[in-house]
C-alpha cells in the first residue's frame, strides 16, 4: 500500500521579526483526515504560521512542506484552500457570479457554482446579491470558494465568525465530511467549547512557541487539573453527605466535588455507599477552556 503525502509538516519551524521572534522551532504535522486546532491568545504567533504555510511570508529557520513540496510552489498553491476570518466580495455580484468567476481562475467550469454553493447552505440566495448578505452568509461564501478544486489542506481562520449556532453546527459537519474524504484540516479559533468537540488534535502556542499538543484527552492528563463531581442529594439526605464529604459546597440540593483525576473511581465508591441519600451524580472534567487557561498560565510563569 502506498502511503499517502502527508499535507502539512512543519519541522523546527522559526520566524524573526527584527529582534521579536514570533515563532519559535515550532512542530507540528497534520496528516489526511485529520483536523487541527490552533489555539493561542493574540500575538501568540498563529497567524504568522498561517502566512508562513500559506507561502505569503518566509521563513528564517526549520522546514516547511505542503504535500511535500514547499509552501508558495505551484503545487502547495493547487493543493491548498485558505478561509480568513473577514472576507470581502464585490457587493454587486450575486453568490453564483462570485463563485463562477472563482471556477473560471481555477480552470473549471462556471456552471459548477450553484453545487459548491448548495453544499455550504447557500442554494436559496444563489442569485441575490452578495450585499444583501448577512456575514454569515458572506463567511458562507467565503467556505465555498475554499472548496473549489477538492483541496488536500484546509487553513482556515476562525472560520465559524458571524454564524449563528445552526449555521456553526453545519460547517462543522461538512469539516466532518472533507476529512473523511482525507483532507486535513488546520483551523485557528477561540470558540473553543466547539473545537473541543470537533477536531482531533489541539496545538497549543505561547509566545511563539508550541507548549503542547495532543487530543483532548492528552491535554487533559498533561493539565492535572481536578474532575468535578455534581451529587443531587436526595431528600432528607444533606447531613449523610456533609458527614462523608466535609470539604463539598453545598447549593440547594446539590453538593460539589473536586477531586484528582485518578481518584475518581474511589470517590465514586464512597458516593455510592451512601446508597439512598444520593438522587443523582454527574462528572464534569475539565473543559478546554480550563485546560488552555492551566497550560498557558504554567508557560507564562
Amino acid at each position: 500500500m502506498t502511503r499517502m503525502t502527508t499535507p502539512l509538516t512543519l519541522s523546527q519551524l522559526t520566524k524573526r521579526y527584527a529582534q521579536v521572534t514570533a515563532l519559535s522551532e515550532v512542530t507540528l504535522t497534520v496528516e489526511p483526515g485529520q483536523r487541527v486546532a490552533l489555539l493561542g491568545h493574540n500575538g501568540a504567533g498563529k497567524s504568522t504560521l498561517m502566512k508562513i504555510v500559506l507561502g505569503l511570508i518566509p521563513h528564517d529557520g526549520g522546514e516547511v512542506r505542503v504535500m511535500g513540496a514547499p509552501p508558495g510552489s505551484a503545487l502547495a498553491r493547487d493543493a491548498t484552500a485558505y478561509l480568513p476570518e473577514s472576507v470581502a466580495f464585490h457587493p454587486a455580484l450575486t453568490g453564483r457570479e462570485q463563485i463562477a468567476h472563482y471556477l473560471r481562475l481555477r480552470g473549471r467550469p462556471a456552471s459548477g457554482a450553484a453545487d459548491i454553493l448548495a453544499r455550504v447552505g447557500l442554494a436559496d440566495a444563489l442569485d441575490r446579491r452578495i450585499g444583501t448578505y448577512s456575514k454569515g452568509m458572506r463567511q458562507r461564501v467565503g467556505l465555498a470558494q475554499a472548496l473549489i478544486g477538492d483541496p488536500r489542506l484546509l487553513v482556515l481562520d476562525e472560520p465559524t465568525s458571524g454564524l449563528d449556532p445552526v449555521s456553526r453546527r453545519d460547517f462543522y459537519t461538512l469539516l466532518d465530511e472533507l476529512a473523511a474524504r482525507g483532507a486535513a484540516i488546520l483551523l485557528s479559533s477561540h470558540a473553543l467549547t466547539e473545537v473541543e468537540a470537533r477536531t482531533d488534535l489541539i496545538a497549543i502556542l505561547s509566545r511563539g512557541k508550541l507548549v503542547a499538543q495532543g487530543s483532548i484527552t492528552d491535554l487533559r492528563a498533561r493539565a492535572d487539573l481536578p474532575l468535578t463531581i455534581q451529587i443531587t442529594v436526595a431528600e432528607g439526605g444533606e447531613p449523610a453527605v456533609r458527614a462523608a464529604f466535609p470539604g463539598a459546597e453545598f447549593a440547594g440540593r446539590g453538593a460539589q466535588i473536586w477531586v484528582p483525576q485518578t481518584d475518581k473511581l474511589a470517590m465514586l465508591g464512597r458516593i455510592a455507599e451512601l446508597g439512598s441519600h444520593v438522587a443523582d451524580v454527574d462528572l464534569f472534567p475539565p473543559s478546554l477552556e480550563d485546560i488552555y487557561t492551566q497550560i498557558s498560565r504554567r508557560d507564562a510563569a
